[in-house]
């Protein structure tokens, strides 16, 4: 993997997460105003711009190391993302 592909990842499924929260505001209107979405949309672009910050700096050293824990990251991060938003929709 190059860190073109890891620019490309975290492009389309931090977006696609995002897509996904508003598409259920947007189908549930009476549940699309609720804090809770809001803030998981929030913790969402938060780790976007967090992950475009560490892949934009300069790394000296181990660099398929320092991309891999990025990549690594990036999963955590929406699996937790995504349990939120389970729990959300599922009140």
């Amino acid at each position: 993997m190059n860190l073109r592909d890891i620019k490309k990842d975290i492009e389309y499924l931090v977006g696609e997460f995002i897509d996904d929260c508003s598409l259920f505001m947007a189908f549930n209107p009476e549940r699309g105003s609720e804090d809770g979405l809001a803030k998981i949309i929030d913790e969402a672009v938060n780790l976007y711009n967090d992950l475009q910050d560490k892949q934009n700096a300069n790394v000296t050293g181990n660099k398929k190391a320092y991309y891999n824990g990025i990549r690594k990251e990036l999963v955590e991060g929406l699996d937790k993302l995504c349990e939120k938003l389970s729990k959300e929709v599922s009140k």
